[in-house]
């Protein structure tokens, strides 16, 4: 059973959530996994919202407007949207790097890389990748110091984030990287390639590459998460709507799980053992971990139609997810709160 998400303002959404939460699933929990606490507005944002990243030390989550050109900053302690940067290119990936105070923003449709003060979001360099390459995904190797960027027909490039500019090592795949996380413990990369309907596993130090079939029939492979500690590796895939869990050495599937359809983004609570799945139907879904092999569906609890993004902000114990306008509702965050029995 699904809870109907009633439009009379957050405070009382929040409130119906947590009261109807022991009908929310099969389980009967005195409390659902999750609950709404907020909704942050954000004034005059239309389209399609995107990517996103925090700065932890001043409380901002960060995140692309795609459809808007822009790119919004939220004060999560004050709960209001403080700046935007305008002017650009269909931004996707998001990047903000506290050890040199910069955020990279990557434009899908200029194909560029542009670099912004931390502080006050003055741009300071362009990194320029060409006409229709389509940047996309952006994560950083705190270790070796690089920014790894998704972009192209199948490629990862690699930045430098200190000068702002190009290295000569890129990886090839077999179609445009979707979601794609780096092991920290280790040196390879896991890339959701949907075009080839696989997950392709490449070793940075050596190159060598291997390809991970998904499950029969599965397809349109996006999100991924990584569980380090227990040599996990989790997808999601729109069609059908479904996590899949892997083994992260050998590339075996553990476990598959309905979740919410139109994924874009995924996100694991590490404390918790959980995953959380957004999806752009209108919900999300949670899924615990009872163990690296076995895992239990908790529901799905609605959000707003379009809500394919968002970050896990473990430090507050909240999931902000992005809602673009819809009808008379305006563009807005969605905080949801992490609850515990």
């Amino acid at each position: 059973m699904h809870f109907r998400r009633i439009l009379l303002g957050p405070v009382f959404c929040a409130s119906a959530l947590a009261a109807l939460g022991p009908m929310a699933h099969a389980q009967e929990r005195e409390a659902p996994p999750v609950r709404e606490v907020q909704e942050i507005p954000l004034p005059g944002v239309q389209g399609r919202l995107d990517h996103f990243t925090i700065d932890a030390k001043r409380k901002r989550v960060i995140f692309s407007g795609l459809g808007n050109n822009s790119v919004q900053i939220v004060d999560v302690f004050a709960g209001r949207m403080i700046h935007q940067i305008d002017g650009l290119a269909e931004p996707q990936g998001t990047l903000y790097l506290a050890e040199w105070d910069k955020l990279f923003v990557a434009n899908s449709a200029n194909g560029q890389v542009t670099v912004y003060d931390g502080a006050k979001f003055a741009l300071i360099d362009t990194i320029d990748f060409g006409e229709g390459s389509d940047p996309d995904n952006l994560r950083y190797d705190a270790v070796a110091k690089k920014i790894y960027l998704g972009y192209g027909d199948g490629a990862i490039a690699v930045i430098d984030p200190v000068a702002n500019k190009r290295l000569p090592t890129e990886y090839k795949f077999e179609g445009h990287p979707e979601g794609f996380q780096l092991e920290t413990k280790g040196p390879r990369i896991f890339v959701n390639v949907a075009d080839a309907k696989s997950i392709q596993v490449i070793n940075r130090q050596t190159g060598k590459m291997l390809t991970w079939a998904l499950p029969n029939g599965h397809s349109a492979n996006f999100p991924m998460v990584l569980d380090e500690a227990n040599r996990r590796v989790f997808i999601g895939t729109r069609k059908p709507s479904r996590l899949t869990v892997l083994d992260m050495d050998s590339g075996k599937v553990v476990a598959v799980l309905p979740t919410a359809g139109d994924m874009d983004d995924m996100f694991f609570d590490a404390d918790r053992k959980r995953i959380y799945v957004a999806g752009g139907e209108g919900y999300l879904s949670v899924v615990q971990q009872v163990d690296a092999d076995h895992y239990t569906d908790m529901g799905k609890f609605p959000t707003a139609l379009g809500t394919r993004t968002g970050a896990w902000y473990a430090k507050r114990d909240r999931l902000y997810i992005a809602a673009p306008p819809s009808g008379f509702l305006g563009a807005r965050l969605l905080v949801f709160e992490a609850q515990t029995d």
